[in-house]
């Protein structure tokens, strides 16, 4: 279906425009000119939109939401809930994100991206592993029988060619630079993290080809005057990426900044981390490999007290950017499309809105909540 978006304010992944039209093919931006001089509309479907056109928001971590854990039944329905549940605040590409489970679970879970990839299902990118292979000290609501030595089962599901982007978070105490190496070498994006690596050791998986940091802060060996840490080496390096949960409970808001103004622009990505709740009523509680997960307001604590993910969404945590680090909007809708869009190496078709790059599109009313997402020009979330 052709058609053009009219749009009073848009920003382009670059900076802001009045008045302006986005044409759309095939689920691809064609064009993006001024409102004044868009002509062919025969053959178009033209929609006039009210309020501000961002580029979708890319969410590397995603466990869940709409009431759905990919855990508890990695299946492509409830893919489809946790998509949907995301799309009403602006998430039009994800990872479904799979925490360290039985090899059964992890087998299931990539045959259902592969499924979902294979059926193009709306924003599903690829598949993230967090786990199995973690340190017990910082493994936080990750379950320890599950916590284990990397095998040739594991590496055999990583391997795969058929789940689109793949990410694993790993700690590199427990993980070999040749292991690191041989998945690097599988096209898999190793991210560290549940980790109590010292610094020499995070390094050293660094140049071995890890390129992230999931959820910088938290779960890591911590920054210090003699021994730098995970959290050392990660603010130190050009060129690995950190996600960063913004919702005030994950990370100080002055932890946030000093990391933003640590590492290179584009960097630092938003992710949410998000749970069941997302989505879902205040009171909305969840079990997590049978352990009760509360929610109290904008927090999930697990029984034994830890942080048990987040209920946070991509844009309350960009305009948490805005608020709670003083970024400018530009900056944090940066941060929430085109940085993690370029960690997973699609910045040539997402993260910006220009021609040639898949439609999917967010529309901010005034108050800069989601009215309207696009994935592939197909209207997903419509208020």
């Amino acid at each position: 279906m052709k058609q053009i978006l009219i749009v009073e304010r848009l920003f382009d992944g670059e900076s802001f425009h009045k008045n302006m039209a986005v044409t759309i093919d095939a689920g691809k931006i064609t064009a993006v000119i001024r409102a004044e001089d868009v002509i062919d509309v025969e053959h178009h479907t033209v929609t006039k939109l009210a309020g501000t056109l961002t580029p979708g928001f890319v969410d590397v971590q995603v466990n869940g939401g709409g009431g759905a854990l990919f855990n508890a039944e990695p299946s492509t329905e409830c893919i489809e809930i946790i998509g949907r549940a995301h799309a009403r605040f602006g998430t039009t590409g994800f990872l479904p994100t799979l925490i360290t489970d039985d090899v059964s679970i992890m087998t299931k879970a990539a045959d259902t991206v592969a499924v979902a990839i294979a059926n193009q299902q709306a924003g599903v990118l690829g598949i993230h592993f967090e786990g199995p292979h973690l340190s017990v000290p910082k493994k936080g609501v990750h379950p320890q029988r599950y916590i284990r030595q990397i095998s040739e089962r594991e590496l055999s599901i990583f391997s795969r060619q058929d789940l689109g982007i793949k990410v694993v978070t790993l700690a590199p105490e427990n993980v070999s630079t040749q292991v690191i190496k041989a998945l690097v070498s599988a096209g898999v994006k190793v991210c560290l993290g549940h980790s109590n690596a010292d610094y020499d050791t995070v390094n050293a998986a660094l140049e071995a080809g890890a390129t992230g940091f999931t959820h910088l802060y938290n779960a890591m060996s911590a920054l210090g005057s003699r021994e730098p840490g995970m959290v050392g080496a990660a603010l130190e390096s050009k060129d690995a990426w950190c996600g960063l949960i913004v919702d005030g409970h994950h990370v100080h808001p002055a932890a946030a900044k000093i990391a933003i103004n640590a590492k290179p622009k584009g960097k630092v990505m938003l992710v949410t981390d998000a749970m069941p709740p997302v989505g879902m009523s205040d009171d909305a509680s969840f079990k997590l490999f049978g352990t009760q997960v509360t929610r109290q307001g904008d927090r999930l604590n697990a029984a034994t007290g830890e942080l048990a993910g987040c209920v946070l969404d991509m844009v309350g945590a960009v305009n948490n950017s805005v608020a709670m680090l003083g970024l400018c909007h530009e900056e944090a809708l940066r941060m929430a499309s085109l940085y993690p869009a370029t960690f997973l190496g699609l910045e040539k078709q997402l993260g910006l809105i220009k021609p040639g790059y898949r439609a999917d599109l967010v529309l901010l009313n005034p108050a800069n909540k989601v009215s309207r997402t696009y994935i592939a020009g197909n209207v997903v979330f419509a208020q």
